[in-house]
Formats: structure tokens, C-alpha cells, sequence
């Protein structure tokens, strides 16, 4: 049994991509960037083996605050700083930009305690924002966590831009077991989760070792 489980670890893998940043106007006067985050994964601590996600640089601060919190003894991998002079037109801040924000993501992914914060598969496999992930990690949304990553577009779902409107209609809304979501996981079409959902925590059966824009 433990080869088994030691072939099985050898063989599973997480990797992660930030990529293609896009300014996202705000208003007249406030504009922000975002970037595309990829997963491809075949762990079974993931509830889709594939999935593509928008996140700006002030969501990956709030995660790393909250992977902190829940980590305790375990050192949390810096983020890139904050830089109030960030362009969208400087290749080279966008570059090591996105670079910093990738081995950030490297590390989580590859520490077993944080990978078991279900705030991380929210924040790389849903679309809910900030706030409808916090209350869904403490269980204050209709929803669960596995039915949000389940729910979330993999960018032919939903737009981005829609993500207000989904939030709002997403908690009105009644728990449900069908799946709106597209996923390579079969776990999509109805098997079970490789994983249980407990105060926020995911349990896996395996372990892997024109304008300056505004930053955040």
C-alpha cells in the first residue's frame, strides 16, 4: 500500500500560470490590472483538473492575509511589492510582475497546509469576489465551496464583467447538484468529491510536496 501511495504522489502535479494582464477601467479616473491564472492539475485535492481565472494584485494580497492567518507556523511566499509607479506599458514591470505573482502561486501549491485552505480554491477556481469568497470559506453563502468552483465559467461560462450579477443571482438562489460549469474533471458530471469540505478547510486524500494604471 505505502508504494502505491508513494507512486501516486510521484506522478500527480499542479502547475500554475499567470499570464495575459489587461487593464480593467474603473471609472474616469481609476483603472486596475488583472491576470489570467491557469491550473492544470490532475491532484485529487482540486475539484476541476483544468481551469482559467481573473485575478487583480489587491486579491492576491487578500489571499495571502488569509493564507497567513490560517497557516500559523508555516512561513506564507512573498508577493512581488507594491509599486504606486506600475504600468501596464512598462513590459518590464509587467513582467517581473507576473513572474513574482507565478512563484508566489509555486510555493502555495507545493506547501500541503495551504493547499488545504479552501480560500486558495476559490480564489483559482471560481469566479466570486473578495468578499462572496470569504463568506463562502465560513459557510454564510447558499452555496458550498465545491458548488462555486463547480459553478465558476472556465472563461466561456461567464465574462468577467458579469461576476456582480452572478454573485448576487448565485446567493439568491437555492443549493443545487446540476452543474452550469464546464471541466476535463469528472467530478463534474456527479462522481464524488476526492475531498470534504470542514470549517473552511479542504481535506485531500494525497499531498504534493494611454494612462498609469493603479497597481492594485
Amino acid at each position: 500500500m505505502d508504494s502505491m501511495l508513494d507512486n501516486l504522489a510521484k506522478t500527480e502535479f499542479i502547475s500554475v500560470s499567470v499570464q495575459n494582464p489587461k487593464p480593467q477601467k474603473q471609472d474616469l479616473w481609476h483603472a486596475h490590472v488583472d491576470y489570467e491564472i491557469c491550473v492544470h492539475t490532475n491532484s485529487m485535492c482540486f475539484r476541476k483538473k483544468a481551469s482559467c481565472v481573473r485575478r487583480r494584485y489587491s486579491e492576491f494580497v487578500w489571499l495571502r492575509h488569509r493564507l497567513e492567518q490560517n497557516a500559523l507556523i508555516i512561513e506564507v511566499p512573498k508577493l512581488p511589492p507594491w509599486n504606486p509607479f506600475f504600468s501596464l506599458r512598462n513590459t518590464q514591470q509587467v513582467s517581473q510582475r507576473m513572474k513574482g505573482l507565478q512563484e508566489f502561486l509555486e510555493i502555495v501549491l507545493h506547501t500541503p497546509l495551504l493547499l488545504s485552505d479552501s480560500r486558495l480554491h476559490l480564489f483559482l477556481q471560481s469566479d466570486l469576489s473578495v468578499t462572496k469568497m470569504e463568506k463562502c470559506a465560513l459557510g454564510k453563502t447558499r452555496y458550498t465551496v465545491a458548488e462555486a468552483i463547480q459553478r465558476s465559467g472556465v472563461g466561456c461560462i461567464m465574462r468577467l464583467e458579469d461576476k456582480a450579477s452572478f454573485d448576487s443571482d448565485y446567493e439568491s438562489s437555492s443549493s443545487s447538484s446540476s452543474v452550469l460549469g464546464l471541466s476535463v474533471d469528472s467530478t463534474c458530471r456527479g462522481s464524488p468529491l476526492p475531498f470534504y469540505e470542514s470549517s473552511g478547510l479542504f481535506s485531500c486524500h494525497s499531498e504534493l510536496p494611454t494612462k498609469r494604471l493603479n497597481e492594485a
